[in-house]
């Protein structure tokens, strides 16, 4: 049963990132045509978009998870779905940048569920199995952006409206599969009580400061996420930027992406936990990481910088083996909350990052382009990974 409910989330979580990765390719464009062209505004307002999703995440994470806590992991998942939905239709009609800043609060709410699928996996599977769970999690974050961004890039070539509206239909689809098909992961006498003090930000951060097996974690979980927004914040605008790249272009070049985390996730995770351990597969994940940055960093044309995809890939160790060595450290009512200050906590790293990265970015090839380093925002990814490493948590 508990290997059968896994498939089911794993379905449910694959549509989603289908949905989100269509419209990869497209947003940023989509941005400019609203801006009437303006690339330097609209590489501005799309930094701001993926701070406005990220903070709605840091806002809503915990109570998700909290609630989910109390009420199941079921109808907090199905109805976040359908929120996805609804929400990709309103970007679909956005006559303007307004319209499309409101879909992406609306998403970055509903977003919000995926921590819960991973208090559900932590529901159903044994801690020494966990972080190859995870990984296998993570292989439908890879397909979704194998398939979405190909499927995307295409689309968008006829309308950059388009793969809003397909992104809409998945999602509403992944909501009606998980209503017939997905069951609940938790049972009744293991539910907590829902209480504001937990689900709030603030006080969902707090049970990570508690307790100093997770402090330290935390701190590696912040960086490696900070980190890795380098790579969707300017990709696309690099592209454009450095090797002329079309929507269609960054699509493929999404998916290659996502082909090469496919493989470590479903097929590397386990092994190498296995082998090495959570800590020491961690740390391998980080230091390959970093080595992909600098290869995007310093790449002179477009074929050098999708070498980095293949050390790039087993950054894919990190997440797996941190959910490994938290989940160990909460007992069975305290998943969802975990998962949500976890959330809180990727969320504020994702309300940094997309700032950053852009600004450095907008930056080096602004008032220091003379210094000739555009892939700046790939170099300080990878200094970040390297503190990661050096924490207590990473090492």
């Amino acid at each position: 049963m508990r290997r059968a409910t896994f498939w089911f989330i794993f379905g449910t979580v694959l549509l989603d990132m289908l949905a989100l990765g269509i419209i990869a390719p497209v947003l940023p464009k989509l941005v400019i045509q609203l801006e009437g062209g303006n690339e330097a505004s609209a590489a501005g307002l799309f930094g701001l978009f993926g701070t406005v999703w990220a903070a709605m995440q840091f806002l809503f994470a915990p109570v998700l998870g909290s609630l989910s806590d109390r009420v199941g992991r079921r109808p907090v998942i199905l109805l976040s779905c359908l929120g996805l939905g609804l929400d990709y239709f309103i970007m679909a009609l956005a006559p303007t940048v307004g319209w499309l800043f409101v879909g992406r609060v609306l998403s970055g709410i509903t977003a919000s569920s995926f921590t819960t699928s991973f208090a559900y996996i932590a529901d159903v599977t044994e801690p020494d199995e966990r972080a190859r769970r995870f990984g296998m999690l993570g292989a439908a974050f890879g397909v979704g952006f194998i398939l979405g961004p190909a499927v995307g890039g295409l689309l968008g070539g006829m309308s950059l409206r388009a793969p809003f509206w397909t992104a809409g239909a998945l999602s509403i689809v992944g909501a009606a599969y998980g209503w017939f098909v997905l069951p609940e992961s938790l049972p009744l006498e293991r539910r907590a009580s829902f209480q504001w003090r937990r689900a709030n930000p603030i006080g969902s951060l707090g049970m990570l400061r508690a307790r100093g097996a997770l402090l330290g974690l935390a701190f590696v979980a912040f960086l490696y996420r900070v980190a890795h927004d380098a790579l969707p914040s300017v990709f696309v605008l690099y592209g454009d930027y450095r090797f002329g790249w079309t929507a269609r272009t960054v699509g493929f070049a999404l998916a290659i992406v996502g082909a090469a985390s496919i493989i470590v996730q479903a097929g590397l995770v386990g092994p190498a936990v296995r082998r090495l351990g959570e800590p020491r597969a961690l740390l391998t994940g980080l230091a390959c990481g970093a080595l992909a940055f600098v290869v995007y960093g310093l790449a002179p044309n477009g074929v050098v910088f999708l070498l980095g995809i293949a050390p790039g890939s087993l950054y894919g160790l990190v997440y797996p083996s941190l959910q490994g060595l938290m989940t160990r450290r909460v007992g069975p009512d305290e998943q969802g909350q975990l998962q949500g200050a976890l959330g809180s906590l990727m969320g504020i790293a994702g309300v940094i990052a997309p700032v950053l990265f852009t600004q450095v970015f907008a930056a080096a090839i602004g008032p220091f382009r003379g210094v000739g380093l555009p892939g700046a925002p790939f170099l300080l990814a990878a200094l970040l990974l390297v503190v990661a490493m050096a924490a207590p948590g990473g090492s």
